[in-house]
């Protein structure tokens, strides 16, 4: 039963120790285009893309992404892909996700913006990204304001 349990531990720290690689960096995301795709029908679908930079010595193998846009606190589209690149070492990649909005949370948003007129909307992107194996997903979160024609930034 010793000897098992002294498997086991030793097993559990390879595990560990292959997850803290010295000298890791933490990608880039950033948001490099979100629009408006035409659509047949009522429901509109938005295309978001994020370009990622790996400033590690080795490629990532981008398992998945979940992702969430807010605008003015409401969650309007969700969505996930496991359609990503490897991204080589020091190198860079793009990732283009399509998603439809959330009918309830929109409806919610327009009758908000109904009450309350506004030319300067607050938006938030969350997401996760794995990166395979024993990797901690990372967490991206990206705020800020789009204004409409005429409005401030």
């Amino acid at each position: 039963m010793a000897t098992r349990i002294g498997i086991f531990l030793l097993c559990a720290l390879l595990a560990a120790c292959a997850v803290l690689r010295p000298g890791f960096e933490e990608p880039v995301v950033t948001v490099s285009s979100f629009r408006v795709l035409p659509s047949d029908t009522a429901v509109p679908r938005f295309e978001i893309s994020l370009h990622i930079v790996n400033p590690n010595n080795f490629p990532l193998n981008l398992k998945g992404l979940s992702y969430s846009v807010g605008l003015e606190g409401h969650r309007i589209l969700t969505g996930v892909s496991n359609q990503l690149p490897q991204v080589t070492a020091y190198g860079e990649g793009d990732v283009v996700l399509q998603a439809s909005p959330d009918l309830l949370s929109t409806i919610s948003l327009f009758t908000d913006l109904l009450n309350q007129p506004r030319e300067i909307f607050n938006y938030e992107l969350q997401g996760k990204l794995d990166i395979g194996g024993l990797w901690p997903k990372i967490n991206i979160k990206k705020t800020g304001s789009i204004a409409l024609a005429g409005g401030r930034r």
